[in-house]
């Protein structure tokens, strides 16, 4: 398996694991404002701080996003590129989004696919407070209730990152079901993190909601693989179950651009995906 060198010292927790309760939502979010200004608004009522999502259908203009990009100087093992803004309307395809508080103001992270003005599809880091909302969008929501995502600098990385932490619980139990908020460092294998977390949290059977971050490049169950080493990756669909000879078995489905502007989707190999700078998910337990 790949793994990538950062500037700082490694930290000594490479997998964050908090339990919360989720309250899970459908949402339709107007036209009119910026990304940002539009959830912050919608989850106000809820008197949500963090939540995790996915976003699908409607449109952006003007909208404007990163790309993953090498770095130009030793602070950082990788970076993103300089701003993109497109020439005409897009057209949202998908999006996962981890919401939560930065300098105690709302602030989203999302990677999100598109089709561009002139058809071609792209992927990319949505720059939230820049890309203004022209048709509804489709949210499904988990508000997070005990545990919140909050922008924090990582020595590691040399980044200021989402990462959880603890709170009170505030909402009535009988509306909300329990969850693992979970932040996976570089180096750490997806599929087997998700694997090893149900495990000894004896859950045999669990959904992965949201789910933003990045891979040194990647490797699919078909034989495929990404060989350039800078990506922004969202999770489509995945889920934790038990295998027929009874072990965890983690099934997660990606779509991803890398630094090259090569995009790719597929199913993720266990055991060889690590992280490049984190990955942020909540684990739903199923029935």
């Amino acid at each position: 398996m790949r793994s990538i060198l950062h500037p700082g010292d490694v930290a000594a927790e490479r997998v964050q694991v908090l339990p919360a309760a989720v309250k899970q939502v459908e949402l339709t979010l107007a036209p009119g404002h910026s990304l940002l200004a539009t959830l912050a608004d919608a989850l106000a009522p809820y008197g949500a701080s963090s939540a995790v999502l996915s976003l699908a259908g409607g449109a952006f203009f003007p909208f404007a996003y990163v790309m993953p990009a090498t770095s130009k100087t030793p602070d950082h093992a990788v970076y993103y590129s300089e701003r993109f803004d497109a020439v005409g309307p897009v057209r949202l395809e998908f999006a996962t989004v981890t919401y939560g508080q930065r300098d105690g103001q709302p602030w989203l992270h999302c990677h999100a696919t598109w089709i561009d003005a002139e058809g071609s599809r792209r992927c990319g880091h949505v720059l939230p407070a820049d890309a203004i909302i022209t048709a509804p969008l489709r949210a499904s929501v988990c508000i997070l209730d005990g545990a919140e995502f909050h922008v924090r600098p990582d020595a590691e990385t040399n980044f200021s990152l989402f990462k959880p932490e603890a709170t009170a619980r505030r909402m009535d139990a009988p509306s909300t079901q329990e969850a693992l908020v979970v932040r996976l460092s570089p180096n750490i294998d997806v599929c087997t993190a998700l694997e090893d977390i149900c495990r000894e949290h004896g859950i045999s059977n669990a959904t992965i909601q949201g789910g933003v971050g990045s891979l040194v490049g990647a490797a699919f169950d078909d034989g495929r693989s990404v060989e350039p080493f800078v990506t922004e990756v969202l999770i489509q669909a995945g889920r934790v179950r038990a295998a027929p000879h009874g072990a965890l078995r983690a099934e997660v489905d990606v779509a991803m651009v890398d630094f090259t502007d090569q995009r790719s989707a597929g199913r993720l190999r266990r055991g060889a995906n690590p992280v490049l700078v984190t990955f942020e998910l909540v684990l739903l337990p199923a029935p």
